[in-house]
């Protein structure tokens, strides 16, 4: 609703079917995490969204929707580094048999 532009609370309010002291938590809710943020004018409180909240998301979403390239560089550098510590544990308990390394040993 917020999207087309700045609102005063009544406006919104007489949007939904639930009581104003209702709607009043769900803005304060929503003014708390920054999604949007409030202006009094005159006697009305005036809501609108606030983008920069979400840059964090958005930075996380673009990371998910990266080229399947870039995961399986990660994912092959991921299993190298698992055969790494594997080969590692296995020399280090062939070297010192009496001890005990990580949950497999």
């Amino acid at each position: 609703m917020l999207r087309a532009g700045p609102l005063p609370a009544g406006v919104i309010a007489d949007r939904f079917a639930i009581t104003r002291p209702a709607i009043s938590r769900h803005l304060r809710v929503l003014r708390e995490s920054g999604l949007v943020r409030d202006e009094t004018v005159g006697r009305q409180r005036v809501y609108a969204l606030d983008p920069t909240a979400l840059d964090e998301l958005k930075a996380w979403l673009a990371e998910l929707t990266m080229p399947a390239a870039v995961w399986e560089q990660r994912l092959d550098a991921l299993e190298t580094e698992v055969y790494r510590t594997r080969r590692e544990r296995r020399a280090d308990r062939e070297t010192n048999p009496d001890r005990k390394t990580g949950s497999d040993g």
